[in-house]
């Protein structure tokens, strides 16, 4: 009975792990880009305080239609930038956020999505974009 329950556990970790989709990383996200060759969509938001970056999570990110369609073929990282106190993140993750700020996003943009090829060039960038999930769906596809 424990072995079962065990088994099931640990399989049920690794299709877990096996299906993520977002990550905290930018290490991890590349590493998981070149073996899956899916492309990485960064997002630099503003999740307590950037209106058109709350609309875009709540509009589109979060969605059940995007998360499917993410979970088939993408790599999420959000390097957000939160203001209130009780968001902050932690000093490394901080870190790692003004990092690929510097690199990805030097004018400060928010939102600004943009789209890696495995190989770290961008594919597409953009700001705030009234779509749909379904939309986006499409305009990241082309």
């Amino acid at each position: 009975m424990i072995k079962q329950l065990l088994l099931t556990l640990f399989l049920g970790i690794g299709l877990t792990l096996q299906a993520q989709s977002t990550f905290d990383s930018f290490d991890e996200i590349v590493a998981t880009s070149n073996e899956t060759n899916k492309p990485i969509l960064l997002i630099f938001q503003g999740s307590d305080w950037c209106a058109p970056c709350i609309k875009f999570e709540r509009n589109v990110w979060s969605t059940p239609t995007f998360q499917q369609f993410a979970e088939e073929n993408l790599l999420i990282l959000k390097a957000d930038f939160p203001r209130r106190k009780s968001n902050q993140l932690s000093a490394e993750q901080t870190l790692q956020n003004k990092e690929l700020a510097e690199r990805y996003n030097p004018n400060g943009y928010f939102p600004f999505v943009l789209l890696l090829n495995p190989d770290l060039t961008v594919r597409k960038s953009f700001s705030y974009m009234d779509l749909d999930p379904a939309q986006m769906i499409d305009f990241l596809s082309e």
